[in-house]
């Protein structure tokens, strides 16, 4: 027996491609598990999914081990500086008292929806009298919780704009260089668990702008086109998707249009017009 039907198993539950050449990637990530079961192969490994009666909870630990969870703060900023320059005025030009909702789809670590959210708080500052919530989902139990308590080690915080330091906490302790995104940030956005697998999301709510990046490079075209057009139901017509810079829909049978690098859109109803977004002056700065 070979470690395939782990392999296929894997693929089935997260839709990453699991090709033989990644049968050494698995067997590593999957090393502490199977020390801890006491499992001295991936056949028993598989075994032990497709039998025990804890397999159900052990898919989640199985999620944690094989899902990457590279992040970092404000990655691929030109898309937060589209947000907040462009769809968001385009927006408050016809509903000035609008909430406007974003969700971050395969949010890891939790950095990019506190970057999304501190950037629309500065934005708010500046142009009053709107708000934003923001959904946060992974596939990793593990990652969301870390993502929860918006705590971060202080050289992660490097990337993030200084004027937006105003929205961390530092530690006092310098043993201890941490970071940790402040309350009202943190009661923006909502954390959930959610598999891109799943038939249906378990998603009430239409968002304005859904960030998807760096995820459908593991998926294969098919489901690539699946889970675009899952989350796109879940998109108001003239909503905007973002994907990675090293991703593409260009020619994909999904339900939206490419506007600019990486930013697709909705098609809408009607157009909006935009308005302009005042810069903080220096004073404002210093407050």
């Amino acid at each position: 027996m070979t470690a395939s039907a782990l392999r296929n198993r894997i693929q089935a539950q997260l839709g990453i491609m699991m090709p033989e050449t990644k049968e050494a990637l698995v067997r590593s990530r999957l090393q502490r598990r199977l020390a801890a079961l006491g499992v001295d192969s991936l056949e028993a490994y598989e075994r032990y999914l497709a039998t025990s009666p804890a397999a159900l909870e052990e898919l989640r630990e199985l999620v944690s081990a094989i899902t990457t969870n590279t992040t970092s703060f404000f990655r691929e900023a030109p898309q937060i500086d589209y947000l907040v320059e462009q769809i968001v005025p385009s927006i408050l030009a016809t509903e000035r008292y609008a909430t406007v909702k974003v969700w971050s789809a395969g949010c890891s670590s939790g950095e990019e929806p506190y970057s999304i959210a501190m950037a629309l708080a500065d934005l708010q500052r500046r142009v009053p009298g709107w708000d934003y919530a923001i959904l946060a989902t992974d596939v990793s139990p593990r990652v969301l919780d870390a993502a929860r308590t918006g705590v971060y080690l202080a050289d992660q915080a490097a990337a993030i704009p200084r004027p937006l330091h105003r929205y961390l906490m530092t530690s006092r302790d310098p043993e201890r260089p941490l970071v940790r995104v402040r309350p009202e940030l943190r009661a923006k956005i909502a954390f959930h668990e959610l598999n891109f697998m799943d038939p249906r999301y378990a998603v009430d709510d239409v968002f304005d702008v859904i960030y998807f990046r760096n995820v459908a490079i593991y998926f294969d075209p098919p489901t690539q086109d699946a889970v675009v057009t899952r989350l796109c139901r879940h998109l108001r017509p003239g909503g905007h998707l973002m994907i990675g810079h090293s991703e593409s829909l260009v020619g994909r049978d999904v339900p939206v249009r490419h506007v600019a690098p990486s930013i697709y859109r909705k098609p809408a109803r009607g157009r909006t017009r935009p308005i302009r977004v005042h810069r903080v002056t220096a004073e404002q700065e210093r407050a």
